[in-house]
């Protein structure tokens, strides 16, 4: 079989995509900008060109045979990366360009969106695509730059740099809420305490930078995410630790209440930007990363090895 055959031409797997997406020639050639025979056309020529059927055809309506389907997820992938690595490559000469990243989500949402308009105004040549957060990361994945992970700034085969997250606020519900008053921290042993998942060790922390003991305390529902944990502190569920840098708009509003000055404790975990060595000198990221760390962030701690 030939390499020729292998590689059809690119403008008929775009009529191919395009009907599949559409399930007809006629919106398919608006879309195109082209007639509807000649839509029709190129997608009989790619039909001949794989010898393969890849519609079942009706009077109203074009549907995919399962071959077509399996093709069609394939070729529209490919053709969202080609747009996606053209784009980069027109826009990277001057040092902006695409830049895919993965945050967690209320990290996202109350933190880093809120500032990204500053970094449009700055570097309007960057593009940020967020793709799918996971727990982890695979820098190996040619459609991720970076990441904004929680942590202690220690991630294999990654570079690091601190953003937020290490002042740990004490919230509980407004007065009238809750079902303890939190006027001292030997309060907070009679309340109900929230956890979050990936953060098992905060109330340890908080009892030993405030030396009161929490043996035999109630221990409340566990949430994956700080958000929600937020909410389950508003509607009086209990007494949460959560980082400042996510709740202080709920503290402000009222929405949640801090009882104690110095109430909460300087934690060694926060949120951290990573990425690989091989994308170091990548130019939006560059340009992503030295705004970031050109921000008033809290001060940051000392980086640890494989931290930058």
């Amino acid at each position: 079989m030939s390499l020729r055959r292998l590689n059809p031409p690119l403008h008929l797997l775009r009529a191919f995509c395009t009907v599949a997406r559409f399930g007809g020639i006629s919106r398919a050639a608006e879309a195109l900008h082209l007639t509807q025979s000649a839509v029709s056309k190129q997608v009989q020529e790619l039909e001949r060109w794989v010898g393969i059927d890849l519609f079942e055809r009706s009077r109203k309506r074009l549907s995919l045979t399962p071959a077509g389907e399996r093709y069609e997820k394939a070729v529209s992938a490919l053709l969202a990366r080609l747009e996606a690595a053209t784009l980069e490559l027109i826009t990277s000469s001057d040092g902006g360009g695409a830049l895919h990243l993965s945050v967690l989500p209320t990290f996202a949402a109350k933190w880093l969106i809120p500032l990204l308009p500053q970094l449009h105004q700055l570097h309007p040549q960057v593009t940020l695509h967020f793709v799918p957060f996971v727990h982890g990361y695979d820098f190996s994945d040619p459609n991720l730059d970076c990441s904004i992970l929680f942590g202690d700034g220690h991630w294999p085969g990654a570079r690091s740099h601190y953003l937020a997250g290490n002042d740990v606020a004490l919230i509980a519900p407004r007065s009238g809420v809750g079902e303890v008053e939190v006027r001292s921290p030997r309060d907070v042993p009679r309340c109900t305490l929230l956890r979050h998942a990936n953060v098992p060790g905060a109330w340890q922390h908080w009892s030993e930078a405030h030396g009161v003991p929490l043996a035999g305390t109630l221990a409340g529902p566990q949430f994956d995410q700080f958000q929600t944990l937020i909410r389950a502190v508003s509607v009086g569920m209990g007494v949460a630790l959560v980082p400042r840098c996510l709740v202080q708009d709920e503290i402000t509003a009222g929405t949640v209440a801090e009882p104690l000055a110095q109430g909460g404790y300087t934690s060694d975990t926060g949120y951290w930007l990573c990425y690989p060595e091989a994308r170091a000198h990548l130019a939006p990221l560059v340009r992503f990363r030295d705004w970031l760390l050109g921000l008033n962030a809290p001060a940051r701690p000392a980086p640890g090895p494989g931290s930058a």
